[in-house]
């Protein structure tokens, strides 16, 4: 179950990656750290932030971005400039990439990248699109 970020946690996390969020994704992630959308077509569940506040909240925030983003640049195929923000049930991966002329900057776009294939396709120009 998702639930609210301090943004102390968000900006550690850009430190980390050396990027930064979108408004728009900052804003979301703020009241629902995490959490999943699931509709006849998808199924799919958003990383949180690392949240150090109580052990409660590192448990639960176990599975990070930072995480989820280092073990997918792993992979094959996977961009290595690439942020993972989520993953469907198999195997795939929600991404969001940098600007073409900021690379410290990520893009609003949501994307979905396709471990089978290696392709990407752009699901959503904006966060609050995906439902």
């Amino acid at each position: 179950m998702p639930f609210p970020v301090e943004e102390k946690y968000i900006i550690d996390t850009e430190k980390e990656l050396e990027v930064t969020f979108p408004k728009s994704f900052r804003i979301r992630m703020m009241k629902l750290n995490g959490g999943e959308i699931e509709n006849e077509e998808v199924h799919w569940v958003f990383y949180p932030f690392f949240d150090k506040s109580d052990k409660k909240r590192i448990s639960r925030t176990s599975n990070h971005i930072v995480y989820e983003t280092k073990e997918a640049r792993n992979r094959t195929g996977f961009p290595k400039d690439a942020v993972a923000i989520g993953k469907d049930d198999y195997g795939n991966q929600i991404i969001m990439r940098p600007k073409l002329f900021n690379k410290k900057k990520l893009r609003e776009a949501i994307y979905f990248w396709n471990h089978e294939a290696g392709s990407i396709t752009r699901i959503a120009k904006i966060i609050s699109e995906i439902r």
